[in-house]
């Protein structure tokens, strides 16, 4: 059992991710999302300019510890999920790239995002 919670909560984390990263384009669909995903940005942000572990890293590994595995089955989830959200070689440097890239990914979003505000003001 412990060990499911912790594949969900690993599938929730990839999901938050995801949403970092492209959640902006979803303004276009519900434009209130923005209202979540502007934190959730500054929070990915942060987590990857500071070298902080999500609180969800701490929920996954508590977990994997009370179903007594120190490391997930050798499943679908961590075959896929796991080397996305947890690189064996990622390294401070690295992580400032992809905390670079995932503001440049949000500037080019949210440009489109001022743009349809503009046109729709018209």
């Amino acid at each position: 059992m412990y060990e499911f919670l912790a594949n969900l909560t690993l599938v929730v984390h990839f999901l938050f991710i995801f949403f970092v990263i492209f959640g902006g384009l979803l303004f276009f669909w519900k434009p209130k999302i923005i209202y979540i995903h502007l934190p959730a940005l500054v929070w990915g942000s942060y987590v990857e300019f500071t070298n902080t572990a999500c609180p969800l890293t701490y929920l996954e590994n508590w977990f994997l510890k009370l179903s007594n595995a120190s490391t997930y089955s050798n499943n679908f989830i961590q075959n896929h999920l796991l080397s996305i959200i947890y690189p064996t070689k990622l390294t401070h440097d690295i992580q400032i790239l992809l905390g670079l890239i995932l503001i440049f990914i949000n500037l080019i979003i949210y440009g489109f995002v001022v743009k349809k505000i503009k046109i729709s003001k018209n």
